[in-house]
């Protein structure tokens, strides 16, 4: 009976497993093979060179046939996962028994005993559950695989499917990723360090666990040395090496510049095939130069948080309570930064090529790209654009204007009362110089000379200007857009400033893609960019301003450049941009071949530190973009135009007064030991036929002849009175007026008063009447005529130097006008105005009222 029961018994589970073996052989044959070929493949990203630099994925893998797998990798992944690959039919019997014992005395799967073509097979068909059903489907699966493919291409298939751990697939993408380089070209070590990692990659990962990984490495090395994949000697000496591997965050892409190339090629091409397809991805960039930028962003940016009067979040702090967060998994938490920031890109003058872009400190940390999308002030690198403007209009480097205090009415950047700052030298020791040439006030960026140099262009003739350099963000239409109060991006004013060195014209628009390709070099997109050029400024224009910006380089607010920072011997021009209260630093210049702007701030606007000038935060940073760019792409000097109408022409100007240079240009000026001595004070300048001046100097020169018509004394004109003295006795002032809440010119000054007025003889009535302007029977009324009543109080009345506006006690002021005097009308100046006149009168007189 008890033989009965087990025969029935064996009887069962033997059709159990029949119909188990029968019903999972038809489930395996259910599986499209052809799925084991088509694997998500990231498209690569190159930079103009054909260096890859990115990969837009989502997993990240790049296939390679089996040729270009080296052999080492091939010899440790079968050592430490299939030593029997070769033998066996897809799955491996011995191994199955001896795994299935132990997991029978565990009570659980606990071991597994997979080989290649099995673990192929559950990647591919995503069977991941540890049950004794799935490893029978399994091993007929990998049955099937064994039939259709040889045992190269199973290895081919099996390298480039699975994980490696810290987001690589396949072994190409995880050489690139832990190592910097293709897989064909990995050591021994590097392949056995891979080989160590596919039992549990995220663990044995060498940006997790370093000695883990070292340990998992050496137990690769130690089975293909029992298998007689490698000798002793090649054992020993890669068991000595160190695991060297690259930064993670470059591996996984993570950068503004291949955030952008992903952006736009999903444009070009669509999301499903820009993430699946393994495209090849021409590109502007130089990955170089975007190496170099990166790396003094960093280091210049930490370098000016290190200073004492910096009293701001940094980078570091930052950085430490954000791994905190991520691996404690409460990155909702995370408030965004507030760290000091910075943002560059380079263009290629010619075509608008992008050749460097950094938007931010940390891609991780957030992902908005300040080069291209934050909208800032440019403070004064906007200058060269006024300058520009008023040369267009008739100025040249040499005109002359006024650097002394200007009234920030005229302005209105930080208030409307007081004077304009001078944010825009870049010194804390900045001094009014008087006269000054426009090529002086450009190179040193005074902001009241340049303020008055824009309004002669006039507000419009800047504005249309800069729209037609390519900036495009709304600029107000108002005086402080000179000094680059309105907010641009700085893509557009690295766009804008390669009109100075290209002759006046700019490429179309900058791009950063070229072409997409298959992996087989056909062409999917292409950007067919047709080379048109924008003429925004004469020729002579654009070397006129280049020239002044060269000098700011050499002598200007870039000095440093030269003498600080050790920018190359190189023919370049370039502007310093510091914003009003210190809470944005730019620097924006270029050579022959490339235009680069570098931005410094916070992304919520803040003073950085009193002092926070372009040329500390942004300069050294555009030196050491620059340097490298001259090592790559080496630099011309940049030639003055020539046309049939003349083009530019040198002149001998005098300093002084703008004008043609005389032999009398000299001014006695002291030296150290208190001799006088005679300094010349031309130079040579430059400029148009139309714009060079014609006269001789008249600050040194000969007297020049009198254009006006000379009178005698008695034939001068004399001012009216601004009231009838006959019916209105005057109040004398009796302490000073009261000009405003503050007095910038240092205007007041005490007011005269005479103790008593003598009485008016008949010869000064006479004198009066002879005196009068002929024809002003007003005049002659108000001094002659009128009743004795009159006559006496006139007479008992003091004599008033000069009418004051005096208020009344009501609500509504009457003012008193003073005298104002009549001159001839060839002697008429052009009007005393804020922008014109350094100093003010102490009263706002409106004749027009």
């Amino acid at each position: 009976m008890p033989i009965a029961c087990v025969a029935v018994l064996f009887v069962v589970v033997a059709v159990y497993i029949s119909s188990l073996v029968t019903d999972l052989k038809a489930q395996a044959t259910t599986f499209d093979l052809n799925k084991l070929e088509q694997m998500e493949s990231a498209s690569v990203i190159l930079d103009r060179n054909g260096k890859i630099f990115g990969q837009i994925y989502v997993e990240n893998r790049e296939t390679v046939p089996y040729d270009q797998l080296p052999p080492d990798l091939i010899n440790a992944v079968i050592a430490v996962e299939d030593a029997k690959f070769y033998q066996h039919h897809g799955y491996d019997s011995f191994g199955i028994i001896r795994a299935a014992l132990k997991n029978l005395t565990a009570g659980h799967v606990r071991q597994g005993a997979s080989t290649i073509t099995q673990q192929l097979a559950r990647n591919s068909f995503s069977l991941k559950e540890k049950t004794f059903r799935r490893k029978l489907l399994e091993i007929f699966l990998a049955r099937r695989i064994e039939d259709k493919f040889s045992k190269q291409k199973i290895l081919e298939l099996y390298l480039n499917r699975i994980y490696f751990g810290g987001g690589l697939y396949g072994a190409e993408a995880a050489s690139r990723g832990y190592f910097g380089k293709p897989a064909r070209e990995m050591s021994l070590a590097e392949c056995a360090t891979l080989a160590g990692l596919i039992k549990s990659p995220n663990r044995l990962s060498p940006w997790a666990d370093r000695a883990t990984s070292r340990e998992s490495r050496d137990y690769a090395l130690d089975r293909m040395r029992e298998l007689g994949f490698i000798s002793r000697e090649q054992f020993t000496n890669a068991k000595g090496m160190e695991i060297v591997v690259g930064s993670r965050q470059n591996a996984q892409g993570q950068t503004y510049a291949v955030d952008y190339i992903r952006q736009q090629v999903i444009a070009a091409v669509g999301w499903d095939r820009a993430i699946n397809e393994g495209y090849r991805i021409h590109t502007t960039i130089d990955v170089d130069l975007q190496k170099a930028a990166e790396d003094s962003l960093r280091t210049n940016l930490e370098r000016i948080e290190q200073r004492p009067d910096y009293n701001h979040p940094t980078y570091a702090q930052y950085a430490a309570s954000f791994r905190k967060a991520k691996t404690n998994g409460k990155m909702s938490d995370q408030p965004p930064p507030e760290y000091l920031q910075g943002a560059i890109i380079g263009l290629d003058n010619a075509t608008g090529d992008i050749l460097v872009l950094v938007g931010g400190r940390d891609f991780e940390h957030n992902q908005y790209d300040r080069a291209l999308q934050a909208r800032r002030p440019a403070g004064t690198a906007m200058l060269p654009f006024v300058y520009a403007a008023a040369f267009e209009k008739g100025m040249y480097p040499g005109s002359l204007v006024e650097d002394s205090p200007l009234d920030n009415r005229a302005v209105m950047i930080g208030g409307t009362t007081g004077i304009l700052g001078e944010w825009g030298p870049e010194s804390a020791e900045n001094r009014y110089e008087g006269p000054m040439t426009a090529r002086q006030a450009l190179a040193k960026s005074k902001n009241g000379a340049s303020v008055r140099i824009g309004m002669d262009a006039g507000v419009d003739a800047v504005l249309q200007l800069c729209a037609a350099a390519g900036i495009h963000s709304p600029l107000r239409p108002y005086p402080a857009t000179f000094l680059g109060s309105s907010e641009v991006t700085l893509a557009e004013l690295a766009l804008a400033y390669t009109i100075f060195p290209n002759g006046g014209w700019r490429p179309n628009v900058s791009h950063i893609l070229e072409r997409i390709e298959e992996k087989d070099g056909t062409l999917v997109w292409d950007a067919k960019r047709e080379s048109i050029r924008k003429l925004v400024t004469k020729p002579e224009t654009a070397y006129e301003v280049h020239s002044c910006l060269a000098d700011a380089l050499e002598s200007g607010t870039g000095k440093a450049a030269f003498a600080e920072f050790g920018l190359k011997k190189i023919p370049a021009g370039g502007k310093t941009g510091t914003a009003y209260d210190f809470t944005d630093a730019l620097f924006a210049g270029y050579d022959s071949n490339v235009t680069c702007a570098v931005w410094a701030g916070f992304d919520k606007p803040q003073k950085i530190y009193r002092g926070a000038f372009g040329r500390e935060l942004a300069l050294p940073v555009w030196v050491d973009i620059m340097n490298a760019a001259a090592d790559h792409y080496p630099p011309r000097e940049i030639k003055e135009p020539t046309s049939t109408s003349g083009g530019l022409k040198q002149v001998e100007i005098c300093s002084r007064s703008g004008l043609l240079a005389t032999d009398k240009c000299y001014d006695a000026v002291k030296t150290a030991n208190g001799d006088t001595v005679q300094r010349r004070t031309t130079y040579m300048e430059i400029g148009t036929q139309s714009q060079v001046p014609t006269e001789p100097c008249n600050v040194h020169g000969e007297p020049r002849a009198r254009l006006a018509r000379f009178f005698p004394s008695s034939d001068l004109p004399r001012a009216a009175l601004a009231v009838n003295v006959s019916e209105m006795r005057p109040i004398a002032v009796k302490s000073p007026t009261l000009l405003a809440d503050k007095d910038p010119y240092n205007s007041l000054k005490p007011t005269l008063k005479s103790d008593s007025a003598p009485q008016p003889t008949p010869e000064t009535v006479a004198n009066q009447k002879s005196d009068g302007v002929p024809g002003d029977s007003s005049v002659k009324t108000a001094n002659a005529g009128g009743s004795q009543a009159s006559t006496q109080t006139a007479e008992s009345a003091p004599e008033i130097r000069k009418a004051i506006p005096v208020q009344s006690q009501d609500k509504k002021p009457v003012e008193i006008r003073r005298a104002i005097p009549v001159k001839p009308l060839d002697q008429q100046g052009q009007g005393d105005t804020l922008l014109k006149s350094a100093t003010p009168p102490p009263s706002d007189i409106d004749d027009g009222r």
